[in-house]
């Protein structure tokens, strides 16, 4: 289960992917679906929410546990994946891609750069 090159991560095992200039898609992990169990439940924002790297924005929850989610990078919410709210369970079955959870405008995009590459983010999964 090794991760998509072409994406960002963190270290609570979420991923980012660059839209635009400015706007980035995130979602949760293949590792963290597969960690959590069946999703039946998804609590995100609400749209013209400011987040800052390391808040809170919503939480997952499974057969097993909640997880908090966690932003990547400062900006605002500008979409939220109503499709996951309605149907957790696409978190499990495409969680890079029909399971994203929210699109964040950036305030800087320099705050990609702390964000893992691919390989470390593998690194860190298989440790």
């Amino acid at each position: 289960m090794s991760a998509p090159e072409e994406l960002r991560y963190t270290e609570e095992h979420e991923w980012v992917a660059t839209r635009e200039e400015t706007l980035v898609r995130v979602g949760i992990t293949e590792y963290a679906q597969d960690q959590l169990g069946d999703v039946v439940f998804v609590d995100l924002p609400e749209v013209g929410r400011q987040v800052s790297a390391g808040d809170v924005f919503g939480e997952v929850e499974s057969t097993k546990s909640v997880s908090e989610l966690f932003a990547p990078v400062d900006g605002e919410v500008v979409a939220v994946n109503d499709a996951v709210a309605d149907s957790p369970e696409l978190i499990n079955s495409d969680p890079y891609g029909e399971g994203w959870l929210i699109e964040i405008r950036l305030d800087d995009s320099a705050g990609l750069e702390a964000l893992l590459e691919a390989e470390a983010y593998d690194a860190l999964t298989k440790g």
